[in-house]
């Protein structure tokens, strides 16, 4: 009797490749630094000179601004990293200088200077390109084609990502509210620096993904991108581009969160519990920590869905999340009403808006991640996934114009108009949703167990 030894490329934990929960690691500290970096970046540029812990002064809208162009273009940057990974070096080595760039910016913000600002932001930028899109693409890697696990996969890959962030959320905002702005960035650097050393050191689990596909030993592959796409290729690329207009609205309305959700919650909510002044930089913790507790029975309850033949592609599970994200603006509605008749409102409608938040990002963001992965061509994986972050930027610098407008037409506008054009607008697709899922041939017909 012989008994097999794995490769450490090929063990399992919980059912899933060990390379899963490298990855996991990595972005949750990636994304420890940049949700902490988020809750505090708009409150520090509003925050007078004159305070005991001294910001810019900015105005609301100015802030909004940057913050908007911020977010869109450190999405956006990941069309660049993902075809620099497809044609150049291969996404295991974008996800490492994607690290090293992101170390080097956050660090430098640390730096009480305003060239220090800008150059790390700028910085930041250029390593969330690198790393964003090929560190998902390397998630859908570790599955082969059909496995029902990949999206499961990638709602455990999801929750890494909101550890991170709710952990920021609490450390980093706190520290930087309290202790100093600068602070807090530093510690933002501190933490990327952990999730690099974490990737570096489970590089055994990765060998098999993430590879460059113009290297010798993958030579065939190399030959297929050489092909020009095929019609089910070209439909499936039509359908991916079609579904990147829900992640545009989606976001567009969902990264309030960062920005004018975030200004309401330390100017017009009453944060006292218990005697004691909730920061308002902690509410940003409340989507991430609804995550951890609801990603896998979200992920358990459509893969049940899919097993027992009902509806859940990927699209329809899509659409739903932007209705139900829509829906919980109606909560910031009447959030606004309150502080207009009474002067503060309550937390609990924020509770429950980033409630609402959260359960539809759990059926858009992981879901749209795993989808691009079945329909993208190969040769065009990391692109995509670039471009769909892309779309996510666009969606981010929606989110601050929409912000931006609140000085003018006040927020009880501004939340009910979102969350009455989300539900519209998913509604709207809904009813071409089978048109559109023929076009991807069958791509999810045969996942199994």
């Amino acid at each position: 009797m012989t008994t097999a030894v794995k490769n450490p490329s090929q063990r399992e934990i919980f059912g899933h490749p060990v390379g899963l929960f490298i990855l996991f690691f990595t972005e949750m500290w990636e994304r420890f630094s940049y949700y902490g970096m988020r809750a505090i970046l708009v409150l520090y540029l509003v925050q007078k000179t004159t305070d005991a812990n001294p910001g810019l002064g900015w105005s609301n809208g100015e802030a909004l601004a940057l913050y908007g162009w911020y977010t869109m273009l450190v999405y956006v940057a990941s069309i660049p990293g993902g075809w620099i990974a497809d044609k150049f070096i291969g996404q295991k080595k974008s996800v490492l200088y994607g690290g090293i760039l992101l170390v080097a910016g956050h660090s430098i913000l640390a730096v009480e200077q305003l060239w220090a600002f800008y150059t790390g932001l700028g910085l930041i930028v250029a390593g969330v390109g690198m790393l964003k899109p090929n560190i998902s693409t390397m998630v859908g890697g570790l599955y082969r084609q059909g496995d029902i696990r990949r999206d499961k996969g990638f709602t455990i890959f999801y929750i890494g990502i909101n550890v991170g962030a709710f952990l920021s959320s609490l450390i980093v905002g706190y520290v930087g509210e309290v202790h100093g702005w600068h602070y807090g960035f530093g510690l933002a650097g501190i933490g990327m620096a952990l999730g690099l050393i974490q990737y570096l050191v489970g590089q055994k689990y990765l060998k098999h993904v993430g590879n460059f596909l113009g290297s010798s030993e993958n030579q065939l592959d190399k030959d297929a991108m050489k092909k020009p796409l095929t019609k089910i290729e070209k439909d499936r690329v039509i359908v991916l581009f079609i579904s990147f207009l829900l992640v545009i609205v989606f976001w567009g309305a969902f990264e309030q969160a960062g920005g004018l959700m975030n200004i309401y919650a330390k100017e017009k909510t009453n944060r006292m519990l218990m005697g004691w002044e909730i920061p308002a930089s902690w509410f940003q913790s409340l989507n991430a920590m609804f995550i951890i507790f609801l990603g896998t029975s979200v992920a358990a309850y459509w893969a049940k869905k899919k097993l027992k033949g009902k509806v859940a592609t990927s699209l329809y599970k899509m659409i739903i999340g932007l209705i139900i994200m829509g829906t919980g603006f109606f909560f910031m509605s009447a959030a606004s009403s309150q502080f207009e008749s009474q002067g503060s409102s309550a937390m609990y409608w924020l509770v429950l808006a980033y409630l609402f938040h959260t359960v539809g990002e759990l059926c858009i963001s992981p879901v749209a991640l795993s989808y691009i992965t079945k329909l993208a061509p190969l040769k065009y994986g990391s692109l995509m996934m670039g471009i769909y972050f892309a779309m996510t930027g666009f969606g981010n610098k929606l989110a601050g114009l929409l912000g931006e407008s609140a000085e003018g037409l006040g927020e009880f506008t501004v939340f009910t108009g979102i969350a009455l054009f989300c539900v519209i607008f998913g509604t709207l697709v809904m009813l071409f949703r089978k048109k559109l899922e023929i076009l991807t041939h069958g791509a999810e017909d045969d996942e199994h167990e």
